[in-house]
C-alpha cells in the first residue's frame, strides 16, 4: 500500500519542476501520465527520449520514473477531446505553459472544472497567473532577482552568484507545487470539490526569505551579501580550506560548539569571540575578527579535510568535508539513508538513481517503473478511456496520438 494510491495525475508540464513534483507525487503511488506534445516540431525540454534504442537514457531519468507516456497533439480537436476524456478520471491536472496557453487549447482549469468538479487544476508559472509580470518570460535567475534573493549570494567585495537552479526551480516550484497539490487533496477531503493552484516560483522563493523578513519588517533591518554569520563573515561559521586543496564547513555558531574548537585548536584566548545575536544581520567590526579569520586560515591548512573531519568530530564541534557530487553519493550517511538506490532491470541491469528524501513508517515510498520512452503508454491509456484499437490506429496514423 502507497500513500497515494488510486490518484492519478495528468503532468503536462514541459520543464524539470513540472517532472520533479510529480516524480515525489509518484513515488508515493499517485499514478502519473505523462502528457507529451505530439505535434510536429515541438519543443519540450522535459520529453522521453523516442525509440527503443534509447531505453537506457530513459530508465536513468529519475525525474520521470514511475510514469506512464501518451504522446499527444493538444492542437488538434480530436487531441483536446481526448484530454477532456482523461481528465474526467483524473484527480490532479498539473501545467507549466505560460498564462493563457491553456485557455487557447480550452484544457484550462474553468473547461475542465466542468468537465470534472472534483479536480485539482495546478499551474507552475515563473510569476503567477496574475500581476503585471504575469507574461514576462523567464527562468531560475529572474525570479531570484525579482524575489530579493539574488542579491544575498556571494562574498561581500563580489557580485551576486547564482546558485544554480535549486533554489527557484526545485525548491520554490516543485516542492510547493507538491504542497499545493496535497493541501487541495486535503480539501477535497472535506468539501468534495477541487479546486486551482497557482504556483509560482518567485511567490515560492519568496516565502524561504521570512525568517529575514522579520527583521526587515519589524526594524527595517536590511540583509546584505556577504556581511552575517549565514554569509561566511564571521570565522566561527564559515568554509575553510585545507591541505589537501579541498574544503570544509565550521558552523560552530553555538558557544560552546566554538569553545571546543578552540581547545581543539590550541586557541582559548578565541572562545569569548563567539556568535551574538546582531552577527545575523551585521558585518564583522574590529580587527579581532580578521585576526582570528586568518589565524583559523593557517591552522586548518595544516591537515587535509579527512584528517580535519576525524578530529573535531570527535571533539563536538560542527565540521562537514564539502563534498563533490561524486563524493557525496558515497558518503556513509547519504547511503545509509538510502539516497542513492539500485534499481534491476531485467534487460538494463542495474540502474542507479538517487532516493526519496520522505521517509514514511508505514506507506514508504517506491519506484515501481523506471522512466518510459516517448509513447510507450498510448495504446494502454487509450485504451483505458474506452477507445477500441481501430480507433486507436487511425489516431496514430492521423498523428492526433503517438
Amino acid at each position: 500500500m502507497l500513500a497515494l494510491n488510486g490518484i492519478r495525475i495528468l503532468d503536462l508540464g514541459q520543464y524539470v519542476p513540472n517532472s520533479l513534483c510529480t516524480m515525489i507525487l509518484g513515488d508515493f503511488g499517485a499514478e502519473v501520465i505523462k502528457v507529451e506534445n505530439a505535434a510536429p516540431g515541438a519543443l519540450n525540454f522535459q520529453a522521453s527520449p523516442r525509440g527503443e534504442e534509447r531505453r537506457r537514457d530513459a530508465a536513468f531519468d529519475a525525474l520521470n520514473r514511475n510514469k506512464k507516456s501518451i504522446g499527444l497533439n493538444l492542437k488538434a480537436e480530436i487531441g483536446r477531446q481526448i484530454f477532456h476524456r482523461l481528465s474526467k478520471e483524473a484527480d490532479v491536472i498539473i501545467e507549466g505553459f505560460r498564462p493563457g496557453v491553456v485557455k487557447r487549447l480550452t484544457i484550462d482549469y474553468e473547461t475542465i472544472k466542468e468537465i470534472n468538479p472534483r479536480i485539482i487544476y495546478c499551474s507552475f508559472s515563473g510569476y503567477g497567473q496574475d500581476g503585471p509580470y504575469k507574461n514576462l518570460p523567464g527562468h531560475d535567475g529572474n525570479y531570484l532577482a525579482v524575489a530579493g534573493a539574488y542579491s544575498l549570494f556571494g562574498n561581500r567585495e563580489g557580485p551576486p552568484v547564482a546558485p544554480m537552479n535549486l533554489l527557484g526551480d526545485f525548491a520554490g516550484a516543485s516542492l510547493h507545487g507538491v504542497m499545493g497539490v496535497l493541501i487541495a487533496l486535503l480539501a477535497r477531503n472535506n468539501t468534495g470539490q477541487g479546486q486551482y493552484v497557482d504556483i509560482s516560483y518567485t511567490d515560492g522563493v519568496m516565502t524561504f526569505l521570512t525568517n529575514l523578513s522579520v527583521d526587515y519588517f519589524r526594524d527595517g533591518i536590511l540583509p546584505k551579501r556577504g556581511e552575517t554569520v549565514l554569509h561566511n563573515a564571521y570565522p566561527y561559521s564559515r568554509t575553510y580550506k585545507t591541505k589537501d586543496d579541498t574544503y570544509i564547513v565550521i558552523c560552530a555558531i553555538e558557544p560552546g560548539f566554538w569553545e571546543n574548537l578552540c581547545r581543539a585548536v590550541g586557541k582559548e584566548d578565541y572562545i569569548t569571540s563567539h556568535c551574538m545575536p546582531d552577527h545575523f544581520y551585521k558585518k564583522p567590526e574590529g580587527a579581532k575578527w580578521a585576526e582570528i579569520a586568518s589565524n583559523l586560515e593557517q591552522i586548518f591548512l595544516t591537515k587535509t579535510s579527512d584528517e580535519w573531519v576525524s578530529i573535531l568530530s570527535a571533539k563536538d564541534v560542527p565540521i562537514s568535508k564539502i563534498n563533490t557530487f561524486d563524493e557525496a553519493v558515497r558518503d556513509p550517511q547519504v547511503l545509509h539513508r538510502d539516497m542513492v538506490i539500485e534499481i534491476k532491470d531485467p534487460a538494463l541491469g542495474s540502474i542507479k538513481q538517487l532516493g526519496m528524501a520522505i521517509k514514511l513508517s508505514d506507506t514508504p515510498g517506491q519506484v515501481r517503473s523506471l522512466a518510459p520512452i516517448f509513447g510507450q503508454h498510448t495504446k494502454e491509456i487509450l485504451m483505458s478511456a474506452g477507445y477500441t484499437s481501430a480507433e486507436i490506429a487511425e489516431m496514430l496514423e492521423k498523428g492526433i496520438v503517438a
